[in-house]
């Protein structure tokens, strides 16, 4: 996993010395898990948790008439769920954060006066740097476990608006979607389906390359 991370820290120096703008993201993600025990049974009751994210990247236009944006950045995000199984008597809670690379594909919609609405496409690489599973009262480490998928991959999927505030700068806010696998044992052949839907506003700063508007 180290190597991975160095990889991508990597990949994204390289990027910033030709990208036109840096971008950063704070905002809530909410995650549902879908999980499926070692019999294929799922557990009805899980309820959702609110977390925090943070994300940070840059921007670069790809087409003449400055409608596309490549992006690619790393994120920190939190998922949590709580459920119990009332036939087994058993309690279970998912408390895990990530640390994530991600690349997008902006396409700017419309614009409404000075509002540019647009949409997103991306995927997520993401690497567990802590977590704990709950089953009762019993607490488990799952950093480095072989039954839990430490690198998740996902597809994600953006809607937001952005407005400038000053020839430099503008704040925007959007809502993704996001579905990934997060575990899936061979051994005990449990499956847990992770779904984000993330909230979150930021800030679009041009750098002293860029040649371009909000």
């Amino acid at each position: 996993m180290k190597r991975q991370l160095l990889i991508s820290l990597i990949l994204i120096s390289s990027i910033s010395g030709f990208s036109q703008q840096f971008y950063m993201e704070y905002g809530t993600t909410v995650s549902s898990f879908d999980y499926k025990n070692s019999q294929g049974e799922s557990l009805d009751n899980l309820l959702s948790q609110s977390k925090s994210y943070i994300g940070i990247g840059y921007r670069d236009n790809i087409n003449s008439d400055k409608t596309l944006f490549l992006s690619i950045g790393a994120s920190y995000a939190g998922y949590g769920a709580i459920g119990s199984d009332n036939r087994l008597d058993n309690y279970f809670e998912w408390d895990v954060s990530y640390l994530g690379l991600n690349a997008g594909l902006d396409i700017r919609l419309f614009q409404l006066r000075d509002f540019t609405f647009y949409a997103k496409g991306g995927i997520a690489t993401e690497f567990l740097i802590r977590g704990n599973q709950t089953i009762n009262n019993q607490v488990y480490n799952l950093v480095g476990e072989d039954e839990f998928n430490n690198t998740i991959f996902s597809l994600k999927g953006s809607f937001g608006v952005q407005y400038p505030i000053s020839n430099n700068t503008a704040i925007f806010a959007n809502y993704t979607y996001g579905k990934t696998v997060l575990l899936n044992s061979g051994i005990s052949a449990e499956k847990l389906n992770l779904n984000t839907h993330q909230f979150g506003i930021g800030f679009i700063i041009n750098l002293p390359n860029c040649d371009c508007d909000f």
